[in-house]
């Protein structure tokens, strides 16, 4: 038998001597190395209010969510139809020292992702993209504050999952189209007759399809400055007129969903598929604690409010004096305080 020689013996040797220290090494890091990388929470001061936003997947759509505040959740819905969550900051920002503050932007509006099929855009859906957000948010049970249109939406959303609410806060809104076509009518019949003979021109008129090419598609600007502008005004802002306000401006908006949603043939008239909201004589299987705030003044007239706290049993009316639609910035130091004491004595 042929062996190898001594300095082939000695290099073999080395060689595996070599091989066995680098996996012992490798073995230690490869134990030593945590499986998952360990998160760790800093701090945060208690004067810090750190602001979280994204997007959930709800019913194939991507809402837009911006969270922020400490306490239990305040899912908060805007109007419009077809606005978005922009027009609440920064009037309640008060509110997140005690509630973590949910906005939202609903299906089609704002940051939120829009449809091809305006077929979709119903006040139905919409609640379900609420209680999609809520779910996969992990909110638990929630308290649901809706303004305008967004109220009508609230109401929508107890009628069906009230078992996910722990306050319900309906803002400046209506139970029933029908009523609120009476006091959009009424709202015109009070007009100087000058506006009121512009606007009925415009309407008759048509209100799409009209101008230039890229103008077709929304209100002409002479009818945002005639029903927006000195139609609306009194009836949104009453102690604090909002200085930056433009009708024209106030044009920027998910026309197609508001097309859909309000109808088309104007202001004072609801003929779209808001015609579906007659809540009223449902109202009374609301068994949650619930807050109705209305303005003095409000385009969404008190006399709407007090039919609704007149339903739901046990319900509180607020009526803010001297406030327009906009209540939270005509008079935000008292709607927030009213909110927040409601939020936290209601049982």
């Amino acid at each position: 038998m042929r062996y190898p020689s001594t300095h082939v013996v000695c290099f073999a040797f080395a060689i595996l001597l070599l091989t066995s220290v680098l996996f012992a090494q490798e073995r230690r890091a490869v134990h030593r190395r945590p499986e998952r990388p360990q998160a760790t929470a800093e701090a945060v001061p208690p004067n810090v209010y750190p602001q979280q936003e994204g997007y959930v997947d709800a019913n194939g759509l991507m809402i837009y969510y911006k969270a922020i505040g400490k306490g239990d959740p305040l899912l908060i819905l805007h109007g419009g139809p077809g606005a978005s969550h922009d027009y609440f900051l920064p009037y309640l920002l008060p509110l997140a020292r005690t509630n973590k503050l949910i906005f939202i932007d609903e299906r089609g509006s704002g940051r939120s992702q829009k449809i091809e099929d305006q077929k979709g855009y119903t006040i139905e859906n919409m609640v379900e993209d609420v209680e999609g957000v809520r779910k996969e948010l992990g909110l638990g049970k929630i308290s649901l504050l809706g303004h305008s249109y967004g109220g009508a939406l609230a109401q929508a959303y107890a009628l069906k999952y009230q078992q996910n609410l722990t306050h319900l806060i309906l803002a400046s809104t209506w139970s029933s189209t029908e009523q609120m076509n009476k006091i959009l009518a009424k709202m015109k019949e009070n007009m100087s007759p000058q506006l009121r003979d512009q606007i009925d021109k415009l309407e008759g008129a048509g209100l799409f399809g009209r101008g230039k090419l890229y103008e077709q598609n929304r209100y002409p600007n002479e009818y945002m400055v005639a029903a927006w502008g000195e139609g609306y005004f009194p009836y949104i802002y009453h102690n604090r007129p909002d200085p930056n306000y433009d009708p024209v401006g106030n044009g920027v908006m998910s026309w197609y969903l508001y097309r859909e949603m309000w109808g088309e043939h104007g202001e004072y008239v609801i003929d779209g598929n808001l015609t579906s909201v007659e809540y009223t004589q449902r109202l009374s299987s609301i068994k949650v604690p619930t807050l109705i705030v209305v303005g003095e003044h409000d385009e969404c007239d008190p006399s709407l409010s007090q039919v609704m706290q007149q339903k739901i049993s046990g319900s509180k009316l607020a009526i803010m004096p001297n406030a327009g639609h906009m209540t939270f910035v005509d008079q935000q130091d008292l709607f927030n305080k009213t909110v927040d004491g409601f939020l936290h004595t209601a049982k």
